[in-house]
């Protein structure tokens, strides 16, 4: 769900090639403690039977389209979200990224609050040829968040441009009334997530969500995207492949369906796709293993505890009943703020994990610790955080601290062939191939565990990147939060299985399904990969004489202006606050698509 602060990217001689990925800038993570849970509400909308495209039949990774692209990230400055840039026609913007909901929206020169003052917009009075209205600019738009913030404006079709794919035509949200606030020039935000998420798709049943679309039009090598997110800031977002920079074994990748939701109170007995929410079996911290307990034990899902990846939290949320007993076993731990945060010593040294399906994930201190404080030094902030039930069911949200800890891969799915699923590919250990494997089918690697950083480590950590929240914990215990629970919003009669096939809403069938009904790929070769393009490039040749020479060739970035289209001088042009490396390095990706071998 996104988040904010306030708001709940030869012959004779013979050429050796080094390639080496120099990062253009550096980032100083910033954190952020937030006065309250930072989570949206998980809109409660009806759900769309989706118009799907047919195409000629093709195969994944069939190199025959140009299907895959990366698109680089960069953190925002108060560290709550994750920002791309996108061409809105010929105009360039930068939006956050968000897999807890599904429509894009861009503020435009309409929209006078105060929010909207600071950052680009999208000028009306331009006349973009790519621009179409839809009912003459009458069909209203609208998103709400959790803190009472929210967007207002009108739906249009623009046509959008991001790495190596451009859409004709796609609806968006244009926003004329915001009290939204946005940081680094952000100016809406970009939401993958499935079409009945989508406030757009309610009102306007024939149009899909941007990466709906791409999927359902069969432009994507496969219907996935991915994220690689890292403390340093530095990431990736792939469309139609997986990262070959991050993804050296595809082994390693472990596939876990997501769950269906039943429909709302008076809809038809449909269970649908509408969250990137999987089952969390277990978590473990100080050597204790936790079954979660559900909010909602009486749901149509047979009562499991779920968890929403979402790229647009910043951290690791979960109910009362769980992130409690997780402190609990931690000595020293204390609740510090009655929206349900807590903090621990910072010489802890102890591991937790999260497990899915039968695979367990391990964060170190390093990974779950926000920082010390400043009114203590000796007391770190600490993920989880307590957040109030929301009637979806959907207990945990695993956001930006877990997913830096590894390569995530969101399947979208096929219709009537293969369940959407998320893939986890572990970034923070070591995978070691085991013995006397020979075929690329084989089964998984043996990963083994990074090993604890002890106190030192940990401290010489947050003093490098320069975590220190400045706040003061309180000087008095504080009572256990109380949060009322709402009625679960679901048609709870209706059964909602995990990983079931269904026969819309999803890719269009012209795919061949990679997994099916399966949780492991038998022919791992097929799964794509793209390589983004690297900022410099070492040229090594070798003569047939033996003499060796090195060129260097590095790549400079292209300048880029936000929010003014080329060459037009009717509006004070905004350029960015930041250096233009940053935009070049999230917006002009090249790339080369593989598969591997």
């Amino acid at each position: 769900m996104f988040s904010i602060s306030t708001l709940p990217m030869v012959g004779s001689q013979r050429l050796v090639f080094v390639v080496a990925i120099v990062m253009l800038l550096q980032w100083v993570p910033v954190f952020v403690l937030a006065s309250s849970p930072s989570i949206l509400p998980r809109a409660l909308v009806n759900p769309i039977s989706l118009q799907i495209r047919s195409l000629g039949r093709r195969t994944p990774a069939d190199n025959q389209t140009v299907g895959a692209g990366v698109s680089g990230l960069a953190p925002s400055s108060d560290h709550q979200s994750y920002y791309t840039v996108i061409q809105l026609g010929d105009i360039n913007f930068r939006v956050a990224l968000d897999t807890g909901s599904s429509d894009l929206w861009i503020t435009s020169s309409d929209c006078t609050t105060s929010s909207c003052k600071k950052i680009p917009s999208y000028p009306l009075t331009y006349g973009s040829p790519t621009f179409f209205p839809v009912n003459d600019n009458q069909t209203a738009f609208s998103a709400h968040y959790a803190d009472d913030t929210g967007v207002s404006g009108f739906i249009a079709r623009e046509t959008v441009h991001i790495a190596n794919f451009t859409l004709a035509n796609q609806t968006f949200g244009m926003v004329t009334t915001s009290n939204v606030t946005f940081t680094d020039q952000i100016s809406g935000i970009l939401g993958l997530g499935f079409p009945r998420l989508s406030s757009i798709e309610k009102k306007l049943p024939d149009s899909l969500p941007f990466f709906a679309n791409l999927a359902a039009q069969g432009l994507l090598e496969y219907p996935l995207f991915a994220f690689s997110i890292t403390r340093n800031n530095t990431g990736t977002l792939t469309l139609g492949a997986v990262d070959a920079a991050v993804v050296s074994d595809p082994r390693a990748i472990s596939w876990f369906p997501v769950a269906e939701f039943p429909p709302f109170g008076s809809e038809d007995n449909v269970s649908t796709y509408f969250e990137w929410a999987i089952p969390i079996a277990l978590f473990n911290v100080n050597g204790k293993s936790f079954t979660p307990i559900p909010t909602y034990t009486s749901q149509a899902q047979n009562s499991p505890s779920f968890a929403l990846f979402d790229i647009g939290s910043p951290g690791i949320y979960g109910p009362l009943q769980d992130v409690s007993r997780i402190f609990d076993s931690i000595d020293g731990a204390r609740l510090v703020d009655p929206s349900g945060q807590w903090a621990v010593p910072c010489d802890t040294a102890l591991p937790m994990s999260f497990t899915f399906g039968t695979k367990t994930y391990v964060l170190q201190p390093t990974d779950y610790l926000i920082g010390p404080t400043s009114g203590s030094p000796n007391m770190c902030l600490s993920w989880p955080m307590a957040s109030p039930p929301s009637p979806d069911g959907v207990d945990w949200q695993m956001g930006d601290a877990f997913m830096r800890t590894v390569y995530t891969i969101f399947n979208f799915g096929i219709n009537t062939k293969e369940p959407p699923s998320i893939g986890i590919y572990p970034l923070a250990n070591v995978t070691v191939k085991p013995p006397n494997i020979t075929s690329s089918t084989s089964s998984s690697p043996i990963v083994e565990p990074t090993p604890t950083p002890s106190s030192i480590d940990i401290s010489s950590f947050f003093a490098s990147v320069s975590a220190t929240i400045t706040t003061t914990l309180p000087n008095v215990l504080l009572p256990t939060p109380s949060y009322s629970t709402p009625p679960y919003g679901f048609n709870s009669s209706v059964t909602a299985t995990v990983g079931g096939v269904v026969a819309s809403g999803l890719a269009n069938t012209t795919y061949s399904a990679l997994l099916g009904a399966q949780t492991t790929i038998s022919n791992i070769s097929a799964l794509p990969k793209v390589s983004p393009m690297p900022s410099v490039l070492t040229l090594t040749l070798t003569e047939s004489g033996g003499k060796v020479t090195t060129t260097t060739k590095t790549f400079s970035p292209a300048q880029m202006t936000l929010g003014v289209p080329p060459g037009w001088s009717n509006a004070a042009q905004r350029t960015s606050e930041h250096q233009n490396g940053v935009l070049a390095l999230i917006g002009l990706f090249s790339w080369t698509l593989l598969v591997f071998v």
